[in-house]
């Protein structure tokens, strides 16, 4: 299989800075994590690609302080050496997620301890572990994980950690009425909280060529419906550098009264026409430029 990798952020129409934040890399056994985007389709390795995306929140205008602790703590647990024995099983990925986020979550309290003026601040998580055969998502808060298949279109894989997705989960309202919700920006999950500690949800997915994930903050979601962020997929997906641009701008065309993050991989067999079109663009590039 190979894979296109894209991400972007930006601070929207109404914020005077950005909290939100995203880390990815395209191949975990030899990690490069300063890039915004893969060259066309690459390989994807056998330990894997990994995406993340976290919005930071408040704390004397420290919300960027502590989705830039979570990033940088994530990049330093997800070591090559690391993750060789890790990826074995299900259970010992599972239990290394939930120290990776554990491992965050501290960081961030440790910060605020030695800078008492950050008090407060906090952040969501929501991680993308892509592997050849299959996916590990795992998240705290409102950030979120779609999959979209051009035979199933979008699919929310993540479900947030909100006071109105519980009361759409006691019945109390709908999902339509909880997207208009006044409420629905208060979280009950996530990092930089002294009396709870970070208990990430985590779902395993299986992989199928044509696949995309898009990985998300509130920016997006919640000014943009999941139908009209399934449309704007439709037949660009494949191309995730312009579906990244393309979901942007349909959240700051909603307003852009948040700061906007969007991570987006899409996975393609080798022999996919558009993977190996991708593939001699850059070769192409490669040998003019060098």
């Amino acid at each position: 299989m190979k894979v296109s990798i894209s991400a972007k952020t930006d601070i929207g129409r109404k914020r005077d800075n950005n909290e939100d934040a995203f880390v990815l890399c395209p191949d975990l056994s030899s990690p490069n994590w300063h890039q915004q985007h893969t060259e066309g389709y690459i390989p994807l390795g056998e330990l894997g690609a990994l995406l993340v995306v976290a919005d930071g929140m408040g704390g004397a205008n420290a919300g960027e302080v502590a989705s830039a602790t979570a990033i940088d703590t994530i990049k330093e647990t997800f070591s090559a050496a690391a993750l060789q024995h890790i990826a074995a099983t299900d259970e010992t990925a599972i239990q290394f997620l939930c120290q990776v986020v554990g491992k965050a979550d501290a960081a961030i309290n440790a910060h605020m301890f030695d800078h008492p003026d950050t008090a407060g601040m906090g952040t969501t998580i929501v991680m993308l572990w892509l592997m050849p055969q299959k996916a590990y998502v795992a998240w705290c808060g409102d950030s979120r994980c779609y999959l979209y298949s051009t035979a199933q279109g979008l699919k929310a894989l993540t479900k947030d950690h909100s006071y109105v997705q519980q009361l759409v989960d006691d019945g109390i309202i709908t999902e339509q009425e909880a997207f208009q919700h006044p409420e629905n920006n208060i979280i009950t999950r996530g990092l930089g909280d002294f009396d709870n500690q970070a208990q990430p949800d985590i779902v395993i997915t299986p992989v199928c060529a044509g696949d995309t994930f898009l990985l998300c903050t509130d920016g997006l979601c919640g000014y943009c419906t999941n139908e009209q962020i399934g449309r704007a997929m439709d037949d660009a997906h494949a191309d995730t550098n312009r579906t990244a641009d393309r979901l942007l701008h349909m959240a700051l065309n909603a307003g852009g009264e948040d700061n906007i993050c969007i991570a987006v991989t899409t996975i393609l067999a080798d022999d996919d026409p558009q993977a190996q079109s991708s593939s001699r663009i850059k070769s192409f590039f490669k040998n003019i430029f060098g």
